[in-house]
């Protein structure tokens, strides 16, 4: 399962701290930031089962940063005749 989070974390040290932190305290996940898109992605990768999002929420939050998932957009189709 994958799970995108919202982030407010701006820098790569940070971002590397928060990893670090994710891959040690949840086994089995692959974590990777994406500091340069808007919403600066938090993408965790469960291999062995769901992504526990509040948990790793309540994890980011105790370090200070705000985080929150980001809801799947599914782009609407519209069928022409």
């Amino acid at each position: 399962m994958v799970e995108v989070f919202k982030t407010n974390v701006k820098e790569y040290p940070d971002a590397q701290k928060i990893l670090a932190r994710i891959h040690t305290s949840f086994v089995g996940y692959k974590a990777s930031f994406d500091l340069e898109d808007c919403d600066k992605i938090l993408r965790i990768v469960s291999l062995d089962g769901t992504v526990q999002s509040d948990a790793i929420m309540g994890l980011i939050k105790k370090m200070g940063y705000n985080v929150s998932v980001l809801p799947d957009e599914v782009p609407t189709v519209t069928k022409r005749l």
